[in-house]
């Protein structure tokens, strides 16, 4: 008898286990019903395939459901994913959406912490987040020492293009490196020599984890146990061997600035600087200033600088070759404003409207992160006029923002004139979003556009691009899907103006 009342009353709570699995939120926004344990992800991981990709996927189910919110649950985890500006700028704008999940991926980012900037939240956010700002703008972030250094990356790429003897070569195999070494020299104050194998091997796997992951962190996130049973098809072993190499990387760096110290040198680099730091409050035990987060700094600024602006110069690139006549328009603007021998810097934008034009339309039409966050709820809220529950993951779709017909009109064409009015003056760019806004708006925004439009204008000032003799097929427009999008592979020649 009292077994059975046991397995009566077991049953029971199981029942209601699945029960509670089962149920949705109250005023939760609209979305399909979910299974137990596994929530939406596999209705969600096959919509992305048939679709061509997780961002495509939401907006399938955002028309589906006649709704710019969606409310999905990801494994365990609520997920809403905004769509359009106005639920989009909501997110943006409400401190209340300003937290960062605290999920399995996340930590296994950050070598299973929770640390660094990108993925923190809180005070401890705002404290480090302010350190790094302060420091880099003493370095020269953001004024001349930084064009300095986009310049002499420019030098070398150009030197490495003229190398080529017009051979055909993809943009996209010699980009990153010039564009990380000058936020790399403003971190360690050094540059990474491009023959460094190790720096081939870290962004080779960077570009891995890009297109192995979304931005909802992928099945990894959603069902870590799988990591046990395929931890080569979940990304497990890919993101432990990319942690372990970056670990090796920074830690060489980091120890020789401990070696090598000295006050005086503590404006040189941001390393000096926060190692001064970490003296200075080495007899505060509540001090969150460590060699760990050090690195964890350091891999946000590895992350966010090696990709999203070499992969917008590389599609800059691409459509000089697909749209001749926007390069001849561009090749005549930079003749008649700048010489030959002549450096560009920031300070030509306005004399470069077109060119300036030409670079957000890039940004708007390619949407190269379609989806951006994670953003964690902080507490129970609204959006879009539904109920969202604290500790709610949300999801954010630019591409809706920035293929929005309502409001651009001809979205899928791709038109640079767009930003500018009649008197050739850049207009129309409040709807464009690819650095986020708000307090959590990219920290490196300021050297993405630097390096954007230096690197586009020298290259274009110096070469013509042009597609190979033996290429009969053009690039594609159609970017390969991960946690940002790229282009596919291809190959253009730089002949020498």
């Amino acid at each position: 008898m009292v077994l059975v009342i046991l397995l009566t009353l077991l049953a029971l709570v199981f029942v209601g286990y699945l029960l509670q699995e089962f149920r949705r939120p109250a005023n939760y926004p609209p979305g399909p019903r979910w299974l137990p344990f596994i929530g939406n992800t596999p209705m969600i991981r096959k919509l992305a395939r048939v679709c061509g990709g997780q961002h495509l996927a939401f907006e399938a189910l955002s028309a589906e459901y006649n709704s710019p919110v969606i409310g999905l649950k990801l494994g365990r985890e609520y997920v809403v994913v905004a769509m359009q500006y106005p639920a989009v700028r909501e997110v943006h704008s409400k401190e209340v959406f300003d937290g960062r999940p605290n999920n399995f991926f996340i930590r296994l980012r950050t070598m299973g912490t929770r640390l660094g900037v990108t993925c923190t939240d809180g005070p401890f956010w705002a404290e480090h987040r302010n350190f790094i700002t302060r420091h880099l703008r003493q370095a020269g972030y953001g004024r001349r020492p930084m064009q300095l250094q986009i310049q002499n990356e420019l030098n070398e790429l150009i030197d490495i293009i003229n190398d080529l003897n017009e051979e055909p070569a993809w943009p996209g195999s010699i980009l990153p490196t010039s564009v990380i070494n000058v936020l790399w020299t403003f971190t360690t104050g050094t540059r990474i020599p491009r023959n460094d194998e190790r720096l081939a091997r870290l962004l080779q796997l960077l570009q891995n984890r890009s297109k192995a992951f979304d931005m909802s962190g992928g099945i990894l996130c959603q069902l870590p146990w799988l990591r046990h049973i395929a931890p080569e098809g979940t990304g497990y072993n890919l993101l432990k061997r990319f942690n372990a190499e970056l670990n090796e990387f920074f830690m060489i760096t980091i120890n020789k600035h401990h070696q090598s110290y000295s006050e005086d040198k503590c404006d040189d680099d941001l390393i000096y600087a926060y190692i001064k730091e970490m003296k200075e409050r080495k007899n505060d035990e509540s001090s969150t200033f460590t060699d760990l987060q050090l690195t964890m700094i350091i891999l946000d600024i590895f992350i966010a600088g090696s990709q999203t602006t070499s992969i917008t110069i590389d599609l800059a690139f691409m459509m000089m070759v697909l749209r001749p006549e926007i390069q001849e328009r561009i090749h005549k603007e930079i003749d008649a404003n700048m010489q030959q021998d002549e450096m560009p810097q920031q300070n030509d934008r306005t004399a470069l409207p077109y060119i300036e034009a030409f670079l957000l339309e890039v940004q708007r039409f390619f949407h190269i992160v379609p989806v951006s966050g994670p953003r964690r709820a902080l507490s129970d809220c609204t959006l879009g006029g539904y109920r969202i529950p604290k500790n709610t993951t949300i999801l954010m779709s630019l591409r809706t923002v920035h293929m929005d017909s309502n409001h651009w009109g001809d979205p899928e064409i791709f038109r640079p004139e767009r930003f500018l009015d009649a008197d050739n003056k850049i207009i129309n760019t409040e709807r464009l979003t690819p650095f986020g806004l708000g307090r959590r708006r990219c920290l490196g925004e300021s050297l993405a556009r630097a390096c954007m439009f230096t690197f586009f204008v020298g290259i274009l000032q110096k070469f013509t691009l042009i597609k190979p003799t033996n290429c009969n097929a053009d690039p594609s427009i159609k970017l390969l899907p991960g946690i940002t999008l790229s282009p596919k592979p291809y190959k253009i020649v730089f002949r020498l103006r």
